[in-house]
This record gives structure tokens, sequence and C-alpha cells, in this order.
């Protein structure tokens, strides 16, 4: 059912806070997951089950310290667990849906509220530009340009965000349809007629958001194209794959914050690359010269074969990178032929079996295979 929620005095955030809080009262969750400011200027999650709280609460604040499939995994993944609404953006609802797949959380319990995304920003320039107002200015720009000139440039939200051509998701139990309501006045919502009767909402005319999406997702779209194919032309060219990866200094900072590397025993992390010294030596002496740290170009391959088909472009991995790699361009460029490949869109439906762990008689037989 489509629904709004009544802003009164411009104040969308209070509004949204509102409504999060009703949530709670009614039962409907026992806990939420949200963006919560912090004293200091930033947003982090955090899980609320006192609606007083919710004052503090800020879902519109345009930044993605991590992706929050990871922390839905946690509060879902095994038993005894709470009714949760977790409120996430479409990456990492996307990203939600695959760890499901692997086994890593559980929707049972959970209560999804998707929220429309308009891009975000790193968290330092958040910080930066976020003062004040609680950063109210910082979304309002964001959501106004995605729905009045979505082509138009935003340089400063973060690089994934300016290629990413799912703004929204479909198939939450809540979705918070931020592009294309006028927020001063009303916030659009749709939700299910089981919870919009237990909420006490009344139905009421769909907003412009169809067609505010499909101009976003056209301009995103070209910027992606545009970026994969500069990315392309790097690792198909004199450059490389080991070139685009020179600088990597095997932190594991991009396999840390992914929201789909969720082994609990890695091999990256085990003694089989705890070398000896001589025989680094030794390497060495073979070619004359050996590059340090080692293993580099393995890390990333193994990484890339091991998710690259999940990934869903939430680019934490290039956020997290102190040598500033394309990480996740790279990933998202690589995923984009992995999908077609296999007509596999990650994060789509828990329906959708993952192809690699998936048996088919008649697979490859086009290719002669």
């Amino acid at each position: 059912m489509k629904t709004i929620i009544p802003v009164e005095n411009g104040d969308t955030l209070q509004a949204l806070q509102g409504f999060l809080g009703r949530l709670l009262e009614t039962g409907t969750v026992d806990a939420l997951l949200v963006p919560l400011r912090t004293p200091y200027g930033t947003v982090t999650p955090g899980i609320v089950t006192n609606p007083e709280m919710l004052a503090e609460a800020d879902p519109l604040a345009p930044v993605l310290p991590s992706n929050g499939a990871t922390l839905a995994g946690k509060l879902s993944a095994r038993e005894p667990r709470a009714k949760v609404g977790v409120m996430l953006r479409s990456c990492e609802l996307r990203a939600l849906i695959e760890l499901v797949k692997m086994q890593q959380a559980n929707l049972a319990d959970l209560v999804l509220i998707a929220v429309d995304c308009a891009g975000t920003y790193s968290v330092p320039v958040f910080v930066k530009k976020g003062t004040g107002d609680k950063g109210q200015g910082l979304w309002q720009e964001l959501y106004q340009l995605a729905t009045l000139q979505p082509e138009t440039s935003q340089p400063e939200i973060r690089a994934a965000c300016k290629i990413c051509e799912q703004p929204v998701f479909d198939g939450a139990q809540i979705t918070i349809e931020l592009l294309g309501s006028d927020l001063s006045q009303g916030i659009h919502i749709s939700l299910t007629d089981e919870l919009a009767a237990r909420l006490g909402m009344s139905p009421c005319d769909a907003n412009g958001r169809a067609a505010v999406v499909e101009k976003l997702v056209a301009a995103r779209t070209a910027s992606r194209d545009a970026a994969f194919a500069e990315i392309r032309a790097r690792l198909e060219g004199k450059e490389g794959v080991p070139g685009v990866f020179a600088a990597c200094i095997r932190c594991h900072n991009c396999m840390e914050v992914c929201p789909i590397c969720y082994c609990k025993q890695c091999v990256f992390k085990s003694p089989i690359f705890d070398h000896d010294p001589m025989q680094f030596i030794g390497w060495a002496k073979q070619k004359g010269a050996y590059r340090m740290p080692p293993d580099t170009m393995l890390f990333h391959l193994t990484r890339m074969n091991h998710m690259a088909l999940s990934c869903v472009g939430c680019g934490m991995c290039t956020e997290a990178c102190p040598a500033e790699l394309p990480v996740g361009l790279v990933f998202r460029a690589v995923n984009q032929r992995l999908d077609a490949a296999f007509d596999y869109h990650p994060g789509h439906s828990v329906d959708d079996p993952l192809p690699l762990v998936t048996f088919k008689a008649d697979e490859w037989t086009e290719i002669g295979e």
C-alpha cells in the first residue's frame, strides 16, 4: 500500500523519527537498526529499543560508514533472536540478500526498511561538511539534485555512488520513497497491507517517484559505463592487472569491510603465507629482486574468484584502501561480465540460486563444452 508520513514545519527528519517510533510502540519490531548521530558529528549504526532514543536517529544522513548487511546478519543468523527492523540503503539490502543465500543471515525475524538513496559522502567528507543543523542541508541538496537534475555531476559523493544504477530496492516490507517526494510536505512510503493496518495508516496516491528513478538510473548507468570502459582499458592494456594493483600493501582492509567476504577462517590469515626468511631471499636470487609485501596479486585474484559474482557495488573496499586503489570499480567491472555469463543479478532475490554452488547438467552447452 502507498501512504504518506505528514511533515510538520518542514522537519522531515523528525517526521521520519516519529514513524520509526511507532514501529517500536506498536510492537511491530522489538528493536531498530538505524544510523545514529554521535555527539562528535559522526553517524554510526546503532540498535534502538527505546523510542525516545530515536531523537538521535538520522537515516537521512548521506554517509555510509559501513555496509549494514554485516550487522543485520549478526542480528539474525542465529537463535534466539528478536524481531528487528533494519533500515538500509539499496546496496546494503542487496548484500543482505546475498548473505542469506550464504547462510550468514536470516530474514525470518527481520523487517526490511528500504531507504531511497541519492548518494553518500565518504566519512571524512561528511564529517567536514555535516556540521551544524545536523547536516540537514547535505541530504536536501543530494535529493533535490537527484530529483530535478539527475545528470548533474556530484564530484564529492563516493565513487561507488556516482555509478550506482540501483538507488532503490524492491522487496522490502517498508520502503521510504524519498526520491520524487516533496520532503518538506510529506514522505511517501510503501508498506505491506498488514503493516499499514497495524500502524493505522491510510492509502494515498502515488508520487512521481518512478519517473525520477528512471532518470537517475539512466544518468548513473551512463557514468557507470564510462567508468567501466576506462578501468577495462587499464586492465586489458599495457598497465594490466598487476599495474592497477601495483600499490597494494596487502593490508586486507578491502576484505575486512566487504559484506560478502564472510569466511571465519581465511587462507590469507593462515600460516600458509608466513614464509620463512630465506624463502624471500631465494625468490629474490631467482629474479635478482622480489616485490614486497608478497602475494598481493594472489590475494586480489583469490578474492575476486571467491566473491566477485555476488559483488553489490557498495564501494566499501575502495573507501578502506589506504593506497586508493579502484578495488570496487575493478570488482564491479568483472561482476558485470560474470552476471551476464550466468544470467545472475546479486541481491535481486533470495530465490535466485548462487551460480557457482548450483549444478546444471546443460551448463555451457551453448559454447560447446
